[in-house]
């Protein structure tokens, strides 16, 4: 059973979620993601679960040990958890689900005491070798509040049975285990080449919700890559030509 809490989500493009715990209450975080905390709450960090469960964490991408925050105060007591880039927080009641969630690995912020984490993979492991975000899930089970990260702008949407949906694998925040999940390949020799939306796709079919996210940190990743490599490129040509002017004397 897990802790009965309040929340409010803060903020638009960089938001936290402000969590109130009531006496002998506790909300579960990864490590780093505590903003703030007022006295009375207690930090207690380990594998919970086990060693297995700390392996199974890292191999989603997770941090190898999870934080409980313990409200061992006689009143009320806060603690905030910010988000780690630009998008939007998802409050997820996972018993309303029906005690089950899937979410994309990484998307996992914050979750009552008593929620689970647990590892989901793609049916086809050959596709989903190459199929990038969408290979390894996170499951999360319980019957409280879970909060989860997306970034931009969220679109949710409810697939009605036998309505299917295509999307970027990147793209896929969250979605309900009625939902039927699978990767496909794009297909065709000049999409695969320069398509630039990766060789695979995510097909989802209803009935249950799904979470979509516009802006996946892997591709915000990968921009600000690019960028700072083609700013790194500049600057060598820039001061391979200002030493060229150095030895050859000139001003």
């Amino acid at each position: 059973m897990a802790d009965v809490i309040d929340f409010k989500i803060l903020g638009d493009d960089m938001q936290l979620v402000e969590i109130e715990l009531d006496p002998g209450e506790g909300v579960r975080a990864e490590a780093g993601a505590m903003m703030y905390m007022q006295p009375g709450i207690q930090m207690q960090t380990g594998m919970d679960g086990g060693l297995f469960s700390g392996f199974k964490r890292m191999f989603t991408g997770e941090s190898f040990f999870i934080t409980t925050f313990l409200n061992q105060a006689p009143g009320k007591s806060q603690v905030a958890f910010g988000a780690p880039y630009p998008g939007k927080i998802i409050p997820l009641d996972v018993g309303e689900q029906g005690g089950e969630f899937l979410c994309q690995k990484d998307a996992f912020l914050a979750a009552a005491r008593g929620i689970d984490i647990e590892v989901a993979f793609t049916k086809k492991l050959g596709a989903g070798l190459f199929g990038g975000e969408g290979f390894i899930l996170q499951r999360l089970q319980g019957d409280g509040m879970a909060f989860i990260h997306a970034g931009g702008t969220i679109v949710k949407r409810y697939l009605i049975p036998g309505q299917s949906l295509r999307v970027d694998t990147g793209c896929l925040v969250a979605f309900a285990p009625s939902v039927q999940y699978d990767i496909e390949f794009v297909g065709g020799f000049k999409n695969a080449l320069f398509g630039g939306e990766g060789l695979f796709l995510t097909t989802l079919t209803g009935p249950g919700e799904v979470y979509l996210q516009s802006l996946p940190f892997s591709r915000l990743a990968d921009r600000i890559h690019a960028a700072a490599r083609f700013k790194n490129v500049g600057e060598v040509r820039g001061n391979s030509g200002f030493l060229g002017n150095v030895l050859r004397g000139d001003k």
